[in-house]
């Protein structure tokens, strides 16, 4: 099982990062599996190096591949002007649309103010619904104040990440007595 920890933040210490750290670190002590990180601090330099997926270069195409190659993705963004950060439109701009459907996304965000929350409703969750990706239900959402010097702190917020996982945990199940199925379908025919 490939975890893919992807944060939109574009400057470091990063909030985001840390939610998504935490999430991933979670999600991990619960199902288990390998884990790969990527912060847009370091890898949008690599990608605004191409404007189309034909134009990368080795670098890029490692961090393309790594997000196609996941099976579970854990990907947060700080709100910026109502929707996440230009960064993350950018590495989700080059990936082919075919490789992340049916992959399972948990969908996370910091922001100034609870309104900022509604990003990840109206904005980060129809992206993946374009690829064809299945977004959990439960989406994670911090403010400022839910830190203390970047880790986080708050109790609900940490409840919210677990109810996250509780999510990915139960539908993994079906999604590996598919796969099951599929190959025993697969025997039969041969």
């Amino acid at each position: 099982m490939n975890i893919l920890a992807l944060s939109g933040n574009v400057k470091r210490p990063s909030r985001t990062a840390s939610l998504v750290s935490v999430i991933a670190d979670r999600l991990r002590q619960r199902i288990g599996g390998h884990l790969q990180s990527i912060e847009l601090v370091d890898a949008a330099p690599v990608l605004f190096r191409a404007l189309r997926a034909d134009q990368l270069d080795t670098e890029g195409k490692a961090i393309i591949a790594a997000v196609e190659g996941a099976d579970i993705i854990i990907v947060g963004s700080p709100v910026y002007r109502a929707s996440y950060s230009g960064a993350l439109k950018h590495l989700f701009d080059l990936v082919d649309y075919r490789t992340l459907a049916g992959k399972r996304v948990v969908l996370a965000a910091t922001g100034g103010t609870p309104l900022h929350g509604l990003m990840l409703e109206h904005q980060l969750r129809p992206l993946f619904g374009f690829f064809n990706a299945m977004t959990v239900p439960t989406a994670v959402y911090a403010l400022e104040d839910d830190f203390a010097s970047h880790e986080l702190t708050n109790l609900a917020v940490l409840e919210r990440i677990d109810r996250a996982i509780e999510e990915i945990a139960a539908i993994m199940p079906a999604a590996n007595t598919e796969a099951t199925l599929t190959g025993k379908r697969s025997g039969l025919a041969a």
